[in-house]
């Protein structure tokens, strides 16, 4: 069984341990924002490692919307590639933890319901996307249970 590695930035070490050490009680609204948040845990592309991410909490139907803003910045965050290359997840949900498969949707009908739902669960996507136009478009993934 692969390792957990935890994240090198420690407001995201931070959030995962109070998540989780609690049992999905506290620690469910990222950061500052007092918006709910679920944590992802993937596989690292390069590592194999398990990842564990913080992200807004975008509830779409039977599943979730994952949006790699990392608020407009140039780049992907590292979690985007990971799950290019293994769409199979995990999603804590406050107690609940959900099997899922994540794949990417990048464009059509699909993408812009998935986009409205997050803009609409978190409204500064909407700035990220115009802040990271310049070299990027912002990744959207539809978490589906398996």
């Amino acid at each position: 069984m692969a390792k957990y590695v935890p994240a090198p930035v420690q407001w995201v070490r931070e959030q995962v341990e109070l998540y989780e050490s609690s049992g999905g009680t506290k620690g469910t609204e990222l950061r500052d924002t007092g918006l709910p948040c679920v944590i992802v845990t993937h596989r690292g592309n390069r590592t194999g490692a398990i990842r564990k991410t913080p992200l807004m909490r975008v509830k779409h139907g039977d599943g979730y919307v994952l949006v790699g803003s990392q608020g407009g910045a140039p780049r992907n965050p590292v979690w985007v590639y990971n799950l290019r290359a293994d769409g199979d997840i995990e999603i804590r949900d406050a107690t609940e933890v959900f099997r899922m498969r994540a794949r990417e949707v990048v464009d059509g009908e699909e993408r812009a319901q998935a986009w409205a739902a997050a803009v609409a669960a978190f409204p500064p996507y909407a700035t990220y996307s115009k802040r990271a136009a310049p070299t990027r478009t912002i990744p959207v993934f539809v978490a589906e249970p398996v």
